[in-house]
């Protein structure tokens, strides 16, 4: 009974991926007009957000990474990343140019490291939990200015999206501690002997606008994937009925039950989400924001197949990822929280989330809320700490 059961278990596991691609095939038939807009949309998308802010960044990498740039700023900042994070003085580059550059640029550059031999497996996988982040350009231009119509919140979308990296990075330095493996030598951190002149500048400029291209169209394919996705998941009833499972847990906070497929939809595919999220009305705007603080730090599962996609090709994990994406979101809406509480600058509600001209059980109900979504985040930093540090042993 037990061989059969076993049997049954492996042969659903291995036919699980054909059957989900046949569902997705069958689908598309079914859905097509819905599918047809939701690729147009993805489409626009991706040429007239991802394409302009994100093709530049992906050359400028490749540019830099044939240069001793990468490995003089390994010498300069081995000093403090070491020490704070645990990561040779090189993640200083992919971290710089992740927030610089936005997502998938992080992923990109220490998965690169890791073929190159900058840094051990271990050090790439703290690496990736808090290089790989949404760009300033992204959230204080696309969500902040476009989407919400206050540079504000960009700006404060942003001061919480890069503090909460940083502190998912010092959180990391505690993966894998005692790792085995032999850190890099101090040869390769020594000036890269790549010299770049205008004897070879033609094969370097076309080698760079290649490998980005090639990027750049991989990102536009699961853009418009995943826009796809949404639509049939919202067209087939699915997505409605996860709302309805999740909607008893948004209302036990006292949260809006309109922000539940919103937030699913980002969870999936980020830009989807936040659109649809500063879509929603309602005089407290702060919850709006802070479950983009949210969406934001986590990505999305488009985001997290683009970092799979790439992460692929070398031997580095994507579970120190997953984890501290979830946690980068968590952190990023807990202090997204404190400020808006705490800031009259930052609070934009109309009216205020936590007044005190409210009724008694107003008062008790909004301190309720509050304090429940800092003791929710609490724990779930502390879980994540005491599972990451338990590596060392």
């Amino acid at each position: 009974m037990k061989n059969k059961s076993n049997f049954i278990f492996l042969s659903l596991r291995k036919n699980l991926l054909p059957f989900i691609f046949c569902l997705f095939t069958i689908c598309l038939v079914l859905f097509s007009k819905q599918n047809l807009a939701a690729t147009k949309n993805g489409l626009l998308l991706w040429a007239n957000s991802v394409v302009p802010s994100l093709l530049p960044f992906f050359i400028a990498t490749e540019l830099l990474s044939q240069t001793n740039v990468v490995s003089s700023l390994g010498i300069l900042f081995n000093k403090f990343m070491k020490p704070i994070f645990n990561v040779p003085g090189v993640g200083a580059y992919a971290f710089l140019m992740g927030i610089i550059s936005g997502y998938p640029i992080g992923a990109k550059i220490v998965t690169k490291f890791r073929k190159d031999g900058f840094c051990t497996k271990a050090e790439a996988e703290r690496l990736l939990s808090f290089t790989n982040n949404s760009g300033p350009l992204f959230i204080i231009g696309t969500v902040g200015i476009s989407l919400f119509g206050d540079t504000r919140i960009g700006l404060l979308l942003f001061i919480t999206h890069l503090v909460s990296c940083i502190i998912v990075g010092f959180i990391f330095r505690f993966w894998k501690y005692n790792d085995s493996e032999t850190s890099f030598s101090k040869k390769s951190l020594s000036p890269s002997s790549t010299y770049v002149g205008f004897s070879n500048l033609g094969e370097i400029l076309s080698n760079s606008i290649s490998n980005a291209i090639h990027s750049i169209f991989i990102i536009g394919g699961f853009v418009v994937l995943f826009c796809v996705i949404i639509s049939i998941l919202d067209s087939s009833g699915i997505l409605t009925s996860f709302s309805n499972i999740i909607r008893p847990i948004f209302n036990l906070f006292g949260i809006n039950s309109s922000f539940v497929k919103p937030t699913l939809s980002g969870i999936i595919e980020l830009t989807n989400g936040l659109k649809q999220i500063s879509n929603i009305n309602t005089k407290s705007i702060s919850i709006n924001i802070i479950f983009s603080a949210f969406l934001l730090g986590f990505g999305g599962l488009s985001i997290l197949l683009q970092v799979l996609s790439i992460t692929s090709k070398s031997d580095i994990s994507i579970k120190p990822y997953i984890i501290g994406k979830f946690l980068h979101g968590v952190i990023a809406a807990f202090l997204t929280y404190l400020i808006i509480y705490n800031s009259s600058f930052f609070n934009l509600d109309i009216v205020p989330t936590f007044s005190q001209n409210i009724s008694n059980y107003g008062i008790l109900s909004s301190y309720y809320k509050g304090y429940s979504i800092i003791a929710l985040c609490f724990i779930i930093l502390f879980t994540t700490f005491i599972t990451i540090k338990r590596k060392r042993i």
